[in-house]
C-alpha cells in the first residue's frame, strides 16, 4: 500500500434527482437503480458480479464520477460499486474501475448540456451504444436471453425467473416495446444523486476540545479516581472511533469521503487492513485508497425495510496508483470491509 497524505476529504451526499441527470450521458455519481455504466464495452459478466461466497448476482450500490486531471486517457473515469444483498449471506463485496478519453467511440468531446432533454421520461434503456444487452432486472450485462420472445434479455437464470413471476410470463408474447413494461423486482436499492462538497478543515484542537466536553458531559459525577483509571487505560480503538465521531459529527448526513492517496477515517482500531492485506493490481503497481463508504448510507438503502441484512462500518476502496488501464473494459479494484462489530 502507497504512503498515504493528509488532505482534505471530499464529501458525499445523496439527494434527489431527475431521471435524466443519472444516465450515463451526464456522468453522474449516484447511489442504487440500475448502473449508468461509462464504458459501453467490455462490461464485467455474470461471473464478475456474483457474490464469491453465495454465488447469488450481485447489487448495485454506487458509481463515482472520478476523472484525473492530467491523464488524458482517464478524462472520463468512473468506479463502480456493488454488493450481495441475498440473506443470509450479504457479505460479498466488488467493485471495478473504468476510464475513457475524451474522444472516444461512446460520448460527444464537448460537455453534456445541464438542460433537461425534451424527453426526460424515466423510461429503462437495456440496450447500451454498443450493442450490449442488459439485464432487465440489475441493469448489469445480459447474455441470457428469454427462449420465447428472444426480446428480453437477462444476466442469471435468478433474474430470469424473477422478472418471469413478476410479470414477464404476461408480456412475453405481446408486442411493443419490452423496456417500458419493466416492473419493481424489489432487488434494486432506492436511487440518489451523490452531491460532492469540499470537508471544512478540522484542527487537532477542535477534535481535543470535542474529545473534552464529551468526557466532561457524560462522566457527571464519577470519581476521580476512576476517572484517572479510565484515562489510563484509554485505548488506541477508543481514539480512532472517538476521531471518527467527531470528523462526521460536522456533517452527519455524509454517506461518502473521497480522497485520492489520503488516509481512511476508520471507525475502530479493530480489523485496519496493512500494506499485505491490499493486494498490488495486476500491472505491477500499488493501490492506493481512493474512497470510503460511510455507515449512513445504508439509511438510504433501506435495506433493513426490504427484510436484508446489508450492514457495514466503513467501507474502504483502494484503487491503482497508477490508473492503468488494462484493456478497454473494467478493472476490478479491491475493497475492504470494517464491519460494525469492530467498533469498540
Amino acid at each position: 500500500m502507497a504512503a498515504v497524505r493528509a488532505a482534505s476529504a471530499e464529501l458525499g451526499f445523496a439527494e434527489a434527482a431527475p431521471a435524466w441527470r443519472l444516465r450515463s450521458e451526464q456522468f453522474p455519481s449516484k447511489v442504487g437503480g440500475r448502473p449508468a455504466w461509462l464504458g459501453a464495452a467490455g462490461l464485467p459478466g455474470p461471473a464478475e458480479l456474483a457474490c464469491a461466497l453465495c454465488g447469488r448476482p450481485l447489487a448495485f450500490v454506487l458509481q463515482l464520477y472520478a476523472p484525473l486531471p492530467g491523464r488524458a486517457d482517464a478524462f472520463h473515469r468512473g468506479l463502480f460499486l456493488f454488493c450481495c444483498r441475498e440473506p443470509p449471506c450479504c457479505a460479498g463485496l466488488r467493485v471495478f474501475r473504468n476510464q475513457l478519453p475524451r474522444k472516444n467511440d461512446f460520448y460527444p468531446y464537448e460537455p453534456p448540456s445541464e438542460d433537461p432533454p425534451l424527453e426526460a421520461g424515466a423510461s429503462v434503456c437495456l440496450q447500451l451504444k454498443s450493442g450490449a444487452h442488459l439485464c432487465r432486472v440489475c441493469g448489469c450485462l445480459g447474455p441470457k436471453t428469454c427462449s420465447r420472445c428472444h426480446k428480453a434479455y437477462y444476466c442469471s437464470r435468478e433474474h430470469q425467473t424473477l422478472d418471469w413471476r413478476l410479470g414477464h410470463k404476461q408480456a412475453c408474447t405481446q408486442s411493443g416495446n419490452l423496456d417500458n413494461t419493466v416492473p419493481d423486482h424489489s432487488f434494486l436499492f432506492p436511487e440518489f444523486e451523490i452531491v460532492i462538497e469540499t470537508e471544512d478543515e478540522i484542527t487537532p484542537e477542535d477534535v481535543e476540545k470535542e474529545d473534552e466536553s464529551e468526557v466532561i458531559g457524560s462522566m457527571g459525577e464519577v470519581p476521580e479516581e476512576e476517572l484517572d483509571s479510565m484515562a489510563k487505560h484509554e485505548s488506541r480503538e477508543d481514539k480512532i472511533f472517538q476521531k471518527f465521531k467527531t470528523k462526521i459529527a460536522q456533517e452527519p448526513e455524509q454517506i461518502l469521503r473521497y480522497g485520492r492517496g489520503i488516509a481512511p477515517l476508520w471507525v475502530s482500531g479493530e480489523n485496519i487492513p496493512q500494506e499485505q492485506d491490499v493486494p498490488d493490481c495486476p500491472c505491477g503497481a500499488k493501490r492506493i485508497f481512493e474512497f470510503q463508504v460511510m455507515p449512513q448510507l445504508l439509511n438510504y438503502l433501506k435495506a433493513d425495510s426490504l427484510g436484508r441484512s446489508v450492514d457495514w462500518g466503513v467501507l474502504a476502496v483502494f484503487t491503482c496508483a497508477e490508473s492503468c488501464r488494462l484493456g478497454a473494459g473494467y478493472t476490478e479494484e479491491f475493497v475492504w470491509k470494517q464491519e460494525i462489530a469492530d467498533v469498540p
